[in-house]
């Protein structure tokens, strides 16, 4: 029996619509290697381009129609001419926030045929996990200006972690790491030292 997921699918902005693209297909060979599975992309336009024509990065109702997928698939988003701050809060924070896509995760590993700056390292020495939290601090939206427009202008960006944030991210990372197969220091009680 075939399961399909529907995948909302934003190819974003410069190399994003490459990457998403040679991924999507990937992901279909996948599938086609292990059955069960078919997936149903459907594209959206959001991106730099899509605000500069239309001066928003997503509509309105971008997140209801977004809920009504399996799940979402972005690519990158950023534009010389479009200020970063306009991609992450009109498009990136709101969809991790209203998801709760609250990890960010970056696999590091040294494949096969490709070099290395660190002597003496083979494919499969080099295999860790980065796991970030990805919806507060360097993305609170807290503090602002004060003075603006005088000599005395100070601004002031603060940076905010909340205990619930941390604690669904660290437990993340350590469930992560309990992993068969993951090498390393291993935790197996993810209660100790809790934050």
């Amino acid at each position: 029996m075939t399961h399909g997921l529907n995948v909302a699918c934003i190819p974003g902005d410069g190399i994003g619509p490459e990457v998403v693209r040679e991924a999507r297909r990937v992901l279909e060979a996948v599938a086609e290697v292990h059955g069960g599975i078919k997936f149903e992309f459907v594209e959206f336009p959001w991106s730099c381009s899509y605000y500069m024509a239309n001066s928003l990065m997503m509509p309105d109702d971008a997140l209801g129609t977004l809920a009504d997928f399996d799940t979402i698939f972005l690519g990158a988003v950023g534009w010389p001419g479009v200020p970063d701050h306009v991609s992450l809060w009109g498009l990136l924070i709101p969809i991790r926030r209203h998801f709760h896509q609250y990890v960010n995760l970056r696999p590091v590993k040294l494949l096969k045929g490709m070099g290395s700056p660190l002597r003496d390292r083979e494919p499969g020495d080099i295999d860790f996990v980065v796991v970030r939290e990805n919806s507060e601090g360097e993305y609170s939206d807290m503090g602002g200006r004060i003075h603006s427009g005088t000599v005395y202008e100070t601004a002031v960006q603060v940076n905010y972690f909340s205990r619930m944030a941390i604690d669904r991210t660290v437990r993340y990372a350590f469930e992560l790491a309990t992993e068969q197969g993951r090498r390393g220091r291993q935790c197996n009680e993810i209660e100790r030292n809790r934050v």
